[in-house]
């Protein structure tokens, strides 16, 4: 197949314009892939997902996945991004994600509208997005990193007490929503460099507020203000 790369059970097709995965890919690398890298296409679906059951690193960013997303069960999935898409309604996701994603570890959201900050609309601030980490470690509360921070002692305690009344509430959908564009899609992937070594991703410079800590975290990385 023209674009996929393999690497051991790494497998990459990345910025293929492709709207489903292509059966194909499922067939000839759907029983050994452990991380996979769909990102920079242009996915409504994840139908064809089935075919790859083993899989333990899932990266879906810069792609057109909305609030009917569906994931197959994948009990080995330990890390998840799908930054840069269309979510709004992050309880489904998060209800969805407890039930068929049962060892994930790390999830970014960062840069869709369920993720309240400063990416995705200047009227959020780092309270809105406080909230949103304290309700998400609530749902799912065995992960260590969320978006671009590992998750610490005391969000897991206070999201043990709080957490179920720090329901992030969908936004309303507006004809200027910027999520609704493709073209505006933001090239960002704050992953350990180990899970983007298979992509020749072009980065852009920006600002931000979050920033990863994970491991081999010298890739991308979101700088603030007082770093500058």
């Amino acid at each position: 197949m023209a674009g996929l790369v393999v690497s051991g059970t790494q497998v990459s097709y990345v910025g293929q314009d492709c709207r489903e995965i292509p059966e194909q890919l499922g067939r000839d690398c759907g029983h050994f892939a452990k991380r996979l890298d769909l990102s920079f296409n242009l996915l409504r679906s994840l139908e064809g997902l089935s075919a790859f059951r083993s899989l333990e690193e899932l990266i879906l960013d810069n792609n057109l996945l909305g609030d009917d997303l569906l994931l197959p069960r994948l009990p080995r999935l330990h890390t998840l991004t799908l930054n840069k898409n269309q979510i709004t309604d992050l309880e489904y996701l998060l209800d969805h994600l407890a039930k068929v994603t049962p060892a994930l570890e790390y999830l970014s959201l960062l840069g869709n509208m369920a993720c309240p900050n400063e990416l995705v609309s200047l009227e959020k601030d780092e309270e809105d997005y406080k909230r949103y980490r304290c309700f998400v470690l609530h749902k799912l509360p065995n992960l260590k990193f969320l978006d671009a921070q590992k998750v610490t002692r005391q969000e897991r305690e206070e999201a043990m007490v709080r957490g179920a009344f720090m329901k992030v509430v969908k936004p309303k959908a507006s004809s200027g929503d910027e999520a609704a564009s493709p073209e505006s899609h933001l090239q960002y992937t704050p992953l350990p460099s180990a899970s983007r070594e298979l992509t020749s991703h072009r980065g852009v410079l920006g600002k931000g507020r979050y920033f990863y800590y994970g491991r081999n975290s010298e890739g991308n990385r979101f700088i603030r203000d007082d770093q500058l």
